[in-house]
This record gives structure tokens, C-alpha cells and sequence, in this order.
């Protein structure tokens, strides 16, 4: 059922999902096509906050404060998950890979290296602030808007 603390996690998980994702922009090779990608993003932080922030908001603030870590680290995973099985289909498809196994192997293989692209400061700060405002959002909006 919807509520605000959901709506409210959702959009501002959302905001901080794309913005991270301008963030990595710079950090990664002028080459890169990146398409959809803060688009993608932002909608994972938006399911990730409405499924997993606002749906557990309402337990008081040190929950709000760990909802909204939960949150973030769920946003950073299916992230780097989902645009792992991008780039493996990519490759799959100029025939990069011998079979199958391979090409599986390859998504976390991708993975683990847009996992250290990632490890840097202003993005791992800006992600663990983002993760103590949506927490707080979300409590916010569970105790204020019954």
C-alpha cells in the first residue's frame, strides 16, 4: 500500500542514484557510452527505496538511520549487478566469449571491476550521506504523515 515514507524513500533514493551516477561518469573513461545509465540507476534507487526504506520507516530513528545504509548498499549492489549483465550482453553479442559458463562468469568478473571504479572517496561520502537523508526522509514521513 503506498505511503509517503515510501514515496519519499523511493524519490529520494531515486535523486541519489542519479546523481552518484554523473558522479561515476567522471570518474570512468571518456570513451564510455553510457546511454541509459543514470536512468537505470535512478530507477533502482527508486524500487530499492520503496521496497526496502520506506517499507521498513516507522521504527524509529537509529532504524531509520540503518533502513537508509540497507537502502544504499541494495542501490550500489543491484547498480553494479544489473549494469554488469549489460555489459556482459554487450560482449556477448560481438561474440566475445566461447560459451555460456563464460559469458555467466563474465558478470561478476564486470562486477568486481566497476566495484573499484567506484571506491573512491566523494562517491563512497556522498553515498553514505545520501544513505543518513533518505533513512531520515523516510523516518520523517512515517511519523509526520500517518
Amino acid at each position: 500500500m503506498p505511503t509517503a515514507a515510501k514515496l519519499l524513500s523511493a524519490l529520494c533514493l531515486a535523486a541519489l542514484g542519479y546523481y552518484v551516477s554523473e558522479m561515476i561518469k567522471q570518474v570512468m573513461p571518456e570513451s564510455t557510452a553510457f546511454g541509459v545509465f543514470s536512468y537505470v540507476n535512478a530507477a533502482l534507487g527508486a524500487i530499492c527505496g520503496w521496497r526496502i526504506v520506506g517499507s521498513r520507516a516507522g521504527r524509529g530513528l537509529s532504524a531509520g538511520i540503518s533502513n537508509g545504509l540497507t537502502g544504499v548498499v541494495a542501490l550500489v549492489f543491484w547498480g553494479i549487478f544489473v549494469q554488469a549483465c549489460n555489459e556482459m550482453v554487450r560482449l556477448a553479442m560481438i561474440n566475445r566469449f566461447d560459451g555460456p559458463m563464460e559469458a555467466f562468469a563474465a558478470v561478476f568478473e564486470l562486477g568486481i571491476k566497476y566495484g573499484q571504479i567506484i571506491l573512491t572517496g566523494p562517491i563512497i561520502g556522498t553515498l553514505v550521506v545520501g544513505a543518513l537523508i533518505v533513512g531520515l526522509v523516510g523516518e520523517f514521513a512515517a511519523s509526520r504523515y500517518r
